[in-house]
């Protein structure tokens, strides 16, 4: 079983990344045969114009898969744009993709919606993560359920170059991650760049504390019992918790008779206590830029060398003879 996912690099990634899709990733590298996560860079360029800004970014998710528990030795870590049979291959998908197929992807159905301009980078990014898909044979690709459309895309357009030149892509699946674990933004909404509540996994602690401590929280006196499951404190606590405490927790809020600032120092506790060593492997990771660099070059070598053998055997099934 060959899993494959990838991350934008599109900002600093923070608890909703973390909980709902890369603690996942990190999971799944030891139960497949083979693992890839890239960084999309090459998707990033739809938003991101700024030459350092995308530089800086990647680098920062390379680091931030590293710190995190990715290992080399167990996942091939490498950089999109590293391995150029991926566009060669976007473009023999394109050749077969029905024009009404990408229009009715959502990205692009939205940025229209809203009246903003969808260049043909965007209305194509569907086919380019197809290709990225297909093109190291992968079976499974963890995504979250909003993201599943894509999969049906790159399935789509898999199978109709196989209906017209003969066997030749592996079709995918996709593995919906388990986002039950809800993580709410600094504003109780769910946290997203978007909305602009989020807390960043490597937080310095103190601005950590900071912005945990302007959570905002109902205005109910203190001595009156509160519902934990409406609480957006308590729902964070349960991301880091362990059942004891998080028994413990939900009495204290049965009862009542308890400060929000008290729970939110537990939280800023729990979090420092998981995120901490993180951010101590971050620093150390990136005082290696040449330790850095041999990763990524072994990864993009081996992920090149399965993307060679897909792209050969699309190439002679349709007539694209590569030079000898």
């Amino acid at each position: 079983m060959r899993v494959l996912s990838g991350i934008q690099p599109t900002g600093k990634i923070h608890w909703g990344n973390y909980f709902g899709a890369i603690r996942q990733f990190i999971n799944l590298q030891s139960t497949p045969d083979q693992a890839y996560y890239f960084v999309a860079n090459l998707h990033a360029l739809t938003t991101i114009r700024d030459k350092a800004v995308l530089e800086e970014n990647t680098l920062g998710v390379v680091l931030d898969f590293l710190a995190l528990g990715l290992d080399p030795n167990k996942a091939t870590l490498f950089v999109q744009s590293e391995v150029p049979e991926v566009s060669q291959l976007c473009w023999l998908l394109l050749t077969v993709t029905p024009m009404g197929l990408l229009e009715r992807c959502h990205a692009y159905k939205e940025k229209k919606a809203n009246g903003l301009t969808a260049d043909a980078g965007l209305f194509n990014y569907p086919i380019l993560m197809a290709a990225d898909i297909i093109i190291y044979d992968s079976d499974l690709v963890p995504v979250g359920e909003d993201q599943l459309q894509h999969i049906e895309v790159a399935r789509d357009v898999a199978a109709r170059f196989n209906h017209l030149f003969g066997e030749t892509f592996v079709l995918p699946k996709g593995y919906v991650l388990d986002n039950s674990a809800k993580v709410p933004g600094t504003d109780g909404q769910k946290m997203s760049k978007s909305y602009n509540n989020t807390i960043q996994v490597f937080e310095e602690q103190k601005q950590l504390r900071k912005k945990i401590m302007r959570i905002q929280t109902d205005s109910r006196p203190m001595e009156e019992p509160k519902n934990p499951d409406e609480c957006p404190l308590f729902q964070l606590y349960q991301l880091f918790g362990d059942e004891q405490g998080i028994a413990e927790l939900r009495e204290i809020y049965a009862k009542g008779g308890f400060g929000y600032g008290m729970v939110k120092g537990l939280v800023a506790d729990a979090a420092e206590k998981v995120f901490g060593p993180a951010r101590e492997r971050r620093a150390e990771w990136a005082s290696k830029p040449k330790e850095v660099r041999e990763i990524l070059d072994a990864g993009a070598a081996n992920a090149r060398k399965k993307a060679k053998e897909v792209l050969l055997r699309a190439q002679e099934n349709c007539g694209i003879f590569p030079p000898k």
